[in-house]
C-alpha cells in the first residue's frame, strides 16, 4: 500500500489522503499513523481518497473510526450526546472526515458497518473538497 497526501484549498484547507492498495490488516496501521500525524500537525479537514484502494477490511474500517474519533476530539463541533442523537436521526455527518470513491466492495462494507450514517462519501473530488 502507498499513501500520498496533498493540501487542497476549498472553503477551508482540506488534506487529501490518497490510498493506493488494499486498506486491510497489513496496511491499516501505517495509514492510521500517517493520518494521525497529519492531525497532530494541524489538519482539521481530511478527505480519504480510496480511488485506488479496491479492498477495505474491518481493520481499515477501524482505522477510519479511530480517525473520526480523533478529529472529533480535536475539533468538537457539538457534544457527544448531540452527535449520537444526530447520527440516530440521520442529521449528523462528520464535518471533518469524508471519503472519496469507495470501490463497490468497500462501499458494501462501509454501509454494512453503518459508517454511511455519519461519514459522507463522494464520487467527485471537487464536490467532496467543496463540501467541507
Amino acid at each position: 500500500m502507498e499513501i500520498t497526501t496533498a493540501l487542497e484549498q476549498g472553503r477551508v484547507p482540506v488534506t487529501v489522503v490518497q490510498v493506493s492498495g488494499n486498506l486491510d490488516s497489513n496496511s491499516y496501521h501505517a495509514f492510521q499513523s500517517q493520518v494521525e500525524e497529519l492531525i497532530a500537525k494541524g489538519a482539521h479537514h481530511i478527505l480519504v481518497d480510496l480511488t485506488n484502494a479496491p479492498f477495505l477490511s474491518s481493520a481499515g474500517l477501524r482505522a477510519l473510526q479511530t480517525i473520526f474519533t480523533r478529529l472529533r476530539t480535536e475539533n468538537q463541533d457539538i457534544s457527544e450526546e448531540e452527535m449520537h442523537k444526530g447520527i440516530s436521526a440521520g442529521t449528523y455527518k462528520s464535518p471533518h472526515l469524508k471519503i472519496l470513491n469507495l470501490s463497490e466492495q468497500a462501499a458494501t462494507a462501509f454501509k454494512t458497518a453503518g459508517f454511511d450514517m455519519f461519514i459522507d462519501t463522494y464520487t467527485d473530488r471537487k464536490l467532496a473538497i467543496s463540501s467541507f
